[in-house]
């Protein structure tokens, strides 16, 4: 059905990808093949036809709408096409300040909020950009089309459609895009761009630059609770057993990454007890929420009693790192002030080699529900909403790099594991 009097507010990251959008669509109804066919129902006004707007003779138009300012326009359909720009999405400041345009003042331009229309478009950069806020928000369906299929992801909307594909690496568009130029793409681009620009997601399937699939997985003495089912990158599904916890430890250790406040935006806090025998390592135990400094003490205390031989306790000495040791250090021993050097990224490429090697170990995921969340927050960095669990254990790795086996080693704990529930 065709609408001339309906109005359209166009964005992007920069005006001018949004104007050559504008000129686009009109040279297109300007074109004979389009006046031949509907040029009986409208033509562009003469008095008002510019690259930034141009309206007809029904009072419809199109309008392209800096998101470097606010706008006194409103649309019958309201469109932002590409908010960030793949540098942008890197910057936590630049993402923040398109989410707050959009929410704030584009998406409050409908002339009619229970007929308009809002469409963002974009390629998936990062987990906290406009596309993942809008999801975590609702109201908004997703449109989800990656250059390979991926049956797991399979989109299906509202209308009825279904992405038709079948097969696992089925092409998108063969035809525009074959299966060498996206080999070569991945080369290009490097997994995460190319993750991001193709596959619709803010970070590669099988994790970025800490695989999902390189995590090794224990269980208690005595206890079968079966293999781990392992996604790798080609599709196919990998049967992992469990090793059994050892007995002993070379060294037992906490690591923490604290906060700056608590609120239902800030970052978590996340505190692990990790075990190192011989090259292997153990991630065994976890504390992980919102916490304020009270609610912190009291995550230590609790940590610090569970394990009693986690001796070293290194802390961040950042955010509420040192007011943690400043009021603990003469209730609980062990702190270590840990100053990071380099960037979050440069710390866990260092630390990769290990995890990669087949030398860390998770605690089933039968035994613990956290286990699905450190593993998807870890794969997802740098492109991920948080990086809590990231830093905690990035700067326990760094320093579990350098022991040694020991002859004596320290008894893990009493603490006896047992499975969680399955859900449901």
């Amino acid at each position: 059905m065709v609408r001339p009097e309906s109005r359209w507010l166009f964005s992007s990251y920069r005006e001018p990808l949004a104007t050559r959008d504008s000129v686009k669509c009109r040279r297109l109804i300007e074109s004979p093949w389009y006046q031949e066919r509907w040029g009986d129902r409208f033509q562009l006004a003469g008095d008002q036809n510019q690259k930034n707007r141009f309206e007809n003779s029904a009072t419809g138009y199109r309008v392209v709408v800096p998101m470097s300012s606010g706008t006194g326009e409103r649309g019958d359909y309201v469109i932002c096409d590409d908010p960030h720009s793949v540098d942008q999405a890197e910057s936590d400041a630049e993402r923040r300040a398109a989410v707050e345009w959009w929410n704030g003042s584009m998406s409050t331009r409908l002339n009619d909020f229970s007929t308009g229309h809002k469409v963002v478009i974009q390629q998936r950069l990062h987990e906290d950009d406009l596309t993942g806020d809008l999801l975590a928000k609702g109201g908004y369906e997703l449109l989800c089309l990656p250059a390979e299929f991926e049956p797991e992801r399979r989109c299906s909307t509202s209308i009825g459609w279904t992405d038709p594909r079948e097969e696992f690496g089925q092409l998108l568009w063969p035809e525009k895009v074959t299966k060498a130029d996206l080999e070569s793409l991945k080369v290009t681009l490097g997994s995460y761009r190319f993750s991001g620009q193709y596959q619709q997601r803010p970070s590669p399937a099988g994790g970025g630059m800490l695989k999902k699939y390189w995590w090794k997985y224990w269980q208690p003495k005595g206890v079968n609770l079966g293999p781990v089912m392992i996604k790798l990158p080609d599709g196919k599904v990998e049967q992992r057993m469990p090793v059994t916890l050892p007995d002993r430890f070379d060294i037992v250790v906490q690591s923490w990454d604290m906060s700056f406040k608590d609120t239902k935006h800030a970052d978590f806090v996340a505190g692990l007890v990790l075990g190192a025998v011989g090259a292997d390592r153990f991630v065994l135990d976890t504390e992980h929420a919102r916490m304020d400094l009270p609610e912190t003490l009291m995550a230590v205390r609790r940590m610090s009693a569970r394990w009693p031989n986690a001796q070293m306790k290194l802390v961040e000495d950042k955010a509420n790192g040192p007011a943690v040791i400043q009021s603990l250090r003469h209730e609980i021993g062990g702190f270590v002030e840990v100053k990071p050097e380099g960037g979050k990224v440069s710390r866990d490429a260092a630390a990769a080699p290990l995890l990669e090697s087949g030398n860390w170990y998770l605690p089933h995921p039968r035994l613990f529900e956290w286990v699905a969340s450190f593993i998807a927050e870890l794969g997802a960095f740098p492109s991920g909403a948080f990086d809590d669990w990231v830093d905690a254990w990035s700067q326990a790795a760094k320093r579990l790099m350098y022991v040694q086996p020991k002859k004596q080693h320290q008894s893990y704990t009493s603490r006896t594991f047992r499975p969680a529930k399955r859900p449901g």
